[in-house]
């Protein structure tokens, strides 16, 4: 079956083979002839599938005839995410260029006033993030009572961030003969009630089970120990090992880890750009774009990147932290293996992640198989807690005071002994950098790539305990009583 057998107009089907095109997904396939025939559908397929084409082609098809008024956008497309939003407006752009259509994005990052002008010039497509979106609806400067063709698209992705509210608001804001395309990779209990309640008997597509992955995708996981240090060296190895590596997008659970992880790439000899969701929209849009035209192989990012970017070329995909929801592991390793390529996706799993692990398992319905790592000698000197987190923390130069430690702990041994102090030198001033003095200021630092020589247990033994942090009167001899 071709573009031309699905009902597109001449134009689509004209622009389509522009842009290389011969043979439509099977969510097109099943998908486009519905819409046309303005039914409400439910589109049910796991991320690279082709889910966006699945609607736009149809809408400028159905948009050709007919004129947008001021303030009342024609078709709305809901999406969850900045770049989702901007990335459905370039396939408009590509596929809608022969057409006089007035397309207009609305969310959040960009000028109020710019978007307002757009809007008074009527808009035949809006494409919009919820917030963004309600903002403009409260201002009273835009009408959504003129809305034809209402498209949620990931809204999985829509759950996870807390949207629903926003997306039962603007439900009641359109009006209640419109049409609804529902797009979704997972079916979350809250996601099936929403399509009960704004579908009116919809056509079902489903190409594949919810929550299922990518064949082309080679699955695996790496045992790492608990600390951030351990797990960053993992991954420093499995990028200088990887088969066939072109890009990578990492992934973390959170913003500051994204930060830190990205910072400490950097430092290593790495090239690599960062996005999550505290970013400024032109920061987070050049990073993408440096990433895509391969000018920046990896990509650190948060959850923010799972979801729908169209990146077809992406070879690996990195799991730094293994996800707290099992079906955002589905969305993630679904940024490679797309369009048919092989991709590879790789889990760095700590201790703490095994029950994660089991209920990602349980969701994929299969074994994740796990890879021996073979990790040379530590590349870098051990530090303690403090010390990495004051040495890596955006922002800092030097880091924060070393505090002293109270009763009851005990500072971490020094890799190089300091020799005895007498008792009464009191306790030790820090140094220019914020560390305490626990290594001799003439030695010089470890150098990165040669690890710090183990102190021996002889060597805590032979070396006298410093009190020196203890009253004075804890220090005085007691007489038993015979």
């Amino acid at each position: 079956m071709s573009f031309s057998n699905l009902g597109l107009s001449d134009k689509v089907v004209a622009a389509v083979a522009n842009a290389g095109y011969t043979i439509p997904t099977p969510i097109q396939a099943q998908a486009i002839p519905h819409v046309l025939a303005r039914r409400d559908v439910l589109g049910i397929a796991q991320t690279g599938t082709g889910k966006t084409a699945a609607f736009v082609l149809p809408m400028l098809t159905m948009l050709e005839k007919g004129r947008a008024r001021a303030r009342m956008p024609r078709t709305l497309i809901l999406e969850p995410t900045r770049e989702l939003a901007a990335q459905v407006k370039e396939n408009f752009d590509k596929y809608g260029a022969g057409q006089k259509l007035n397309v207009a994005l609305i969310i959040g990052g960009v000028s109020f006033d710019d978007q307002d002008t757009k809007l008074m010039r009527g808009v035949d497509v809006l494409i919009a993030t919820p917030g963004r979106l309600l903002d403009h609806s409260e201002r009273g400067k835009l009408l959504l009572t003129g809305v034809e063709l209402l498209v949620i698209d990931e809204a999985d992705r829509m759950l996870d961030m807390g949207f629903i509210p926003d997306i039962e608001r603007i439900c009641k804001l359109v009006p209640f003969t419109r049409q609804t395309l529902f797009f979704t990779a997972t079916m979350p209990t809250e996601i099936r009630r929403i399509t009960e309640t704004f579908l009116h008997n919809p056509v079902r597509v489903e190409v594949s089970k919810p929550a299922s992955t990518a064949v082309t995708v080679t699955q695996s996981l790496v045992t790492s120990g608990r600390e951030p240090h351990d797990k960053r060296e993992v991954l420093r190895h499995l990028i200088r090992t990887a088969k066939d590596l072109q890009n990578a997008i990492i992934f973390c659970n959170r913003k500051r880890e994204v930060a830190l992880l990205h910072r400490s790439l950097q430092k290593h000899g790495f090239s690599a750009v960062a996005l999550h969701g505290d970013m400024e929209q032109s920061a987070r849009t050049a990073a993408l774009d440096q990433f895509r035209k391969g000018e920046m192989p990896l990509l650190v990012a948060s959850d923010v990147a799972a979801r729908g970017l169209d990146i077809p070329e992406v070879s690996h995909v990195f799991n730094f932290d293994v996800p707290h929801h099992a079906d955002d592991y589905v969305h993630r390793i679904g940024r490679t293996g797309r369009a048919g390529r092989a991709g590879t996706a790789i889990s760095i799993v700590t201790p703490a992640d095994e029950k994660s692990i089991t209920a990602i398992e349980k969701l994929i319905g299969q074994t994740i198989p796990r890879a021996a790592t073979d990790l040379p000698a530590a590349s870098e000197p051990r530090q303690s807690t403090s010390e990495r987190a004051d040495s890596e923390r955006p922002g800092r130069r030097g880091g924060r005071r070393a505090r002293s430690p109270s009763h009851g702990e005990h500072a971490e041994p020094a890799r190089h002994p300091a020799p005895a102090k007498p008792r009464g030198d009191g306790p030790a001033k820090p140094r220019g950098d914020g560390k305490t003095g626990s290594r001799p200021a003439a030695s010089p630092p470890p150098s990165i790539g040669r690890p710090a020589a183990p102190a021996t247990a002889r060597d805590h033994q032979s070396e006298p305990a410093d009190h020196s942090h203890l009253p004075a009167f804890l220090l005085r001899p007691i007489r038993a009583r015979v």
